[in-house]
């Protein structure tokens, strides 16, 4: 059985002009055979107004966890 290729669903926040965005994971999309996606939600945004929707890549779990992992070495 293959594995099902996974990615993030991302709500990505601008909090106004000359401030930071911030993202927060809010689900994840599944891709099916035919490059189609099937998309769960854990939750949704309360103002969509000023939230964008991504899908991506899964960011390397090694990369957030690499500076305490080395800080132990």
């Amino acid at each position: 059985m293959k594995t099902q290729q996974t990615m993030e669903i991302l709500g990505v926040v601008n909090r106004g002009e000359g401030k930071k965005r911030y993202s927060t994971r809010i689900g994840t999309a599944f891709k099916n055979r035919d490059g189609s996606l099937n998309l769960r939600f854990n939750y949704l945004p309360a103002d969509l107004s000023s939230t964008t929707i991504q899908v991506r890549e899964p960011r390397a779990r090694d990369d957030a966890d690499g500076a305490d992992a080395s800080a132990g070495a």
